[in-house]
């Protein structure tokens, strides 16, 4: 599975914006569904948005659906989360990984993560 290195993160005020990118690295990007997850102090990862292997289809979870937009260059071999609208509750660590066992499902036992890129977000 492709390993990834995150970036964009930072500190936002309520209500603005992030765009989050990450660059994978080892084989077969192309060959993956890539989710983006967060994972909040004393939490598990929870998986934000997901995109399709040919990038036809998406995934987001409730709490983030109409704000973020994921997207991804097979080319450049990186995914993107725009983020907007931004709330303090999507203050978190942000990482890309490949979704194993499929969009919209929890990231499987043998998924590997990257150092990440933290979001915080100020009320």
């Amino acid at each position: 599975q492709p390993l990834f290195v995150e970036s964009g993160g930072g500190l936002v005020q309520s209500g603005g914006s992030l765009s989050l990118s990450c660059v994978a690295s080892g084989v077969a990007f192309s060959h993956y569904h890539i989710g983006w997850y967060r994972r909040a102090p004393g939490k598990a990862h929870e998986e934000v948005s997901c995109i399709a292997a040919n990038g036809a289809g998406t995934y987001y979870a409730p709490s983030v659906k109409g704000r973020f937009t994921i997207s991804r260059d097979n080319n450049k071999e990186t995914v993107y989360l725009q983020m907007n609208s931004l709330k303090p509750e999507d203050s978190a660590v942000y990482y890309c990984a490949a979704a194993l066992l499929g969009c919209g499902l929890p990231p499987g036992p043998v998924t590997k993560w990257g150092q990440g890129t933290q979001v915080t977000v100020s009320s």
